[in-house]
């Protein structure tokens, strides 16, 4: 068997030719390439992918920054919310109590004025009834213009003494 009918010998040759095209079309720097260029953009994605994620990470952060001083505001709010109904109680408790006050001052008032014309009515009773008294005295004992003079006297005398 010569060596030109050896399979074997033609599968060698097959072969080393396809090696020679592959090197000869630059097919292994063409592959060398097309890796080195998907792996520079797995690369590029993995930077992009890490810069994504640390973009996310701020922004997670600074929403959580945000939350705490949205929480921190609103207790603010409720505390200084709180302060004011307080304040706005206690300014409600001064002003009823004022209010009291004064009704009480206004209610002692009526009461004496209640008194002091109760007192000036007794007064002008008592008066009358002694100016009353003392006329059928004198009248039934003094006579004429001495009677009249002496009634008249007697008169100014208790009002200026009662009143």
């Amino acid at each position: 068997m010569s060596l030109l009918a050896d399979p074997g010998f033609w599968v060698g040759v097959s072969f080393l030719l396809f090696v020679v095209l592959m090197l000869y079309y630059k097919v292994p720097a063409i592959v060398t390439k097309a890796l080195d260029d998907r792996a520079e953009r797995i690369r590029e994605e993995l930077n992009d992918a890490q810069k994504l994620r640390e973009e996310a990470q701020a922004l997670l952060a600074e929403y959580q920054r945000k939350r705490t001083e949205a929480e921190k505001e609103a207790e603010d709010i409720i505390a200084q919310a709180k302060a004011e109904a307080e304040s706005y109680a206690e300014e409600t408790r001064v002003k009823l109590a004022e209010t009291l006050e004064r009704r009480t001052a206004l209610a002692e008032q009526k009461i004496a004025q209640a008194e002091a014309g109760a007192l000036n009515e007794v007064r002008a009773a008592a008066t009358d009834l002694a100016i009353a008294a003392a006329e059928k005295i004198i009248a039934g004992e003094v006579k004429g213009d001495k009677a009249t003079s002496l009634i008249d006297d007697s008169i100014e005398a208790v009002k200026t003494r009662l009143n």
